[in-house]
């Protein structure tokens, strides 16, 4: 029974998006916005289920030249559906750089971020994540 109760979790918090397993772009925003200073002239450096739906690269990357960011790079795990729920069996994991609007239109186009394969599986504690991680602290 417990496990028809989880499922039901689940499915619901998927269907509003407003749980631990999902982070609103308000709460975001909210938060960040005291710390708007600290970010001029850094990396960030984000690990995510999916760029592509990740909040935090939304936020980062819609807000690239406010924060006077020098680079923003997500990598992904392995898994690259839209579905947040999903079990991680899609064949290749990705890293995404962007460094800015190229073209003057204030929106991160596909085109200005630079999409690479990575080796192992994206995970955030793998040698190949962590050793991307290090190269950027030494920038």
């Amino acid at each position: 029974m417990a496990t028809k109760s989880q499922n039901k979790n689940l499915t619901q918090a998927k269907k509003n998006k407003k749980d631990e397993f999902y982070t609103q772009l308000s709460d975001i925003e909210r938060e960040l916005k005291h710390y708007k200073k600290h970010f001029k002239g850094k990396v960030v450096y984000c690990n995510c289920d999916d760029p592509r739906v990740s909040n935090f690269f939304h936020y980062f990357s819609y807000n690239f030249e406010k924060l006077g960011l020098k680079k923003l790079i997500t990598t992904c795990y392995k898994n690259k559906d839209m579905n947040l729920f999903s079990q991680n069996d899609s064949e290749e994991a990705i890293y995404l750089e962007y460094t800015g609007d190229k073209n003057g239109n204030n929106v991160p186009d596909i085109e200005e971020i630079g999409i690479k394969a990575l080796m192992g599986d994206g995970d955030f504690r793998s040698e190949e994540s962590i050793e991307l991680l290090n190269k950027q602290i030494l920038w």
